[in-house]
């Protein structure tokens, strides 16, 4: 069944930290691509239709000829970029600093990660103002401006003090920390105040939504709830009603489930459980984060062992581990860790022609990872905390064939959505997590596939077209409810 084309009949202005694009450099020649992910495909109709613009970060630095290839992308995509140019200072102090530094690991419920630095912050606060003067000087009548996730969170704030008189609307797309956590943070209040600056705030799931009100109407005394909902909250701030949402993002299903029946994936999948002698493979892909839990689930798969000698040589972990932030000491100290700890596993309990664990260092082209979904019959996905994990979603889209068992961490924004079919978790909980592994290795095939069916009709139906139409929902209903003159 076609699509439901997505109508939007204004210009929008999307405005995140990075660009949906990728700048390379090949010798002297320079090169620009389309970026990949669910939330670039879903807007790319949008975007084109109503000629709108895309504002945030190119990459690149003074090296690149980056307006040429922001103009090039403009003529051959329908819409436009408009590029935010960052110093690096910016981007250590900014980015590495306060975005990667202070509020990613506060909003992810790791205290002991943040670095609360002074210039940190007011380097912080200056980008924001940066990029809402940016988007100041492209707005036209009629327009909607759209701001993604915490890296940009006070620039709604700017936007007003520039008497920008055009809905406001931001998403937040990692989990929202409770107000004992954000009390931490030495200015909340700017923080927080900030955030009410939009007209409407979603969140990834109702504890998110619930949290933010709640650090709102205890930190901010002149905000007033006018009504709670099931769907929404409203709070009066300052003469303005603030509308605010929980609205958990998703994947193309189709794409990933069109892409798990090609050649070239099952192809892959073939040779990928071929080689590693038809046991069960069980997957975890993540990024090198702390917030991922990794070691914890190498843990839990020691455990498991121990406990349960009948899987020796019968199961094997296939952990994909994509570089990231490969110079910050915290992520270097992870790495050696994960290495550390999978040789001596491995070490433990491997011997010719059985490896424990498969652990690989690298990222991964479509082809194969979809390949790896494909081909895995358990997948372990055990985040210490997460706003959504899509990587949940899309084993489950690739699951064609009804025989994947998801265990899935209860801290995951998509145990919400999924919990009633996986296998949720407490990653902090090594003995119970390994009785789950061992669960998931022996569940017979007729409840694996009646549990497998309900997790793929669920992601089917809460696709990210659907995400996307209830969000332009949303902020026509405050386009309508608010006057902006």
């Amino acid at each position: 069944m076609a699509k439901q084309k997505q109508r939007f009949n204004k210009r929008l202005i999307v405005v995140s930290n990075r660009m949906p694009i990728v700048i390379n450099q090949d010798n002297d020649q320079w090169s620009i691509q389309p970026g990949s992910g669910g939330l670039i495909t879903a807007l790319d109709p949008i975007l084109k239709e109503n000629k709108s613009l895309w504002i945030g970060w190119p990459g690149a630095g003074e090296e690149a000829p980056v307006q040429e290839l922001l103009d090039r992308f403009g003529r051959e995509q329908g819409y436009k970029l408009v590029g935010v140019p960052l110093s690096q200072y910016d981007i250590e102090h900014y980015y590495w600093g306060f975005s990667n530094g202070t509020l990613w690991p506060l909003h992810h419920d790791l205290l002991g990660y943040c670095k609360f630095d002074l210039k940190d912050w007011q380097t912080y606060v200056d980008v924001n103002k940066k990029f809402a003067e940016v988007i100041a000087n492209q707005i036209q009548e009629n327009d909607i401006i759209w701001i993604h996730d915490y890296q940009l969170s006070m620039v709604g704030n700017f936007l007003k003090k520039l008497k920008v008189r055009l809905p406001l609307a931001y998403f937040h797309h990692i989990p929202f920390p409770s107000l004992d956590l954000l009390r931490r943070l030495p200015w909340k209040m700017e923080y927080t105040k900030a955030l009410l600056a939009f007209d409407l705030l979603g969140f990834q799931t109702l504890r998110d939504r619930r949290n933010f009100v709640n650090s709102v109407t205890s930190l901010i005394p002149e905000a007033n709830i006018l009504r709670r909902q099931r769907n929404f909250t409203l709070i009066k701030h300052r003469q303005r009603i603030i509308q605010v949402r929980h609205l958990p993002i998703s994947i193309d299903f189709d794409q990933f489930n069109d892409a798990s029946h090609s050649k070239e994936v099952l192809d892959a999948a073939w040779y990928l459980h071929e080689n590693l002698h038809e046991r069960q493979l069980m997957l975890g892909i993540d990024r090198l984060d702390y917030t991922k839990g990794i070691p914890e689930r190498f843990l839990a798969f020691e455990r498991a062992l121990e406990k349960y000698p009948e899987l020796k040589h019968k199961i094997s972990l296939l952990q994909v581990v994509v570089p990231s932030r490969t110079l910050d000491p915290d992520y270097q100290s992870l790495k050696e860790q994960l290495d550390q700890m999978a040789g001596r596993i491995n070490s433990r309990f491997g011997h010719a022609g059985w490896i424990p664990i498969h652990y690989i260092f690298r990222s991964l082209d479509n082809i194969q990872l979809v390949a790896h979904y494909r081909t895995s019959e358990i997948a372990l996905i055990t985040p210490l905390r997460d706003g959504m994990n899509l990587v949940a979603k899309e084993y489950c889209a690739c699951s064609a064939n009804d025989n994947g068992v998801l265990i899935l961490s209860e801290f995951a924004g998509a145990a919400d959505q999924l919990g009633e079919k996986a296998l949720l978790v407490n990653p902090y909980d090594i003995e119970k997590t390994a009785d789950t592994i061992y669960q998931a290795f022996s569940m017979p095939f007729d409840e694996r596939q009646q549990r497998m069916q309900w997790l793929r009709n669920q992601v089917k139906k809460y696709d990210v077209h659907r995400w996307l139409r209830n969000f332009m929902k949303a902020i026509n209903e405050v386009n309508s409810m608010v006057d902006f003159t």
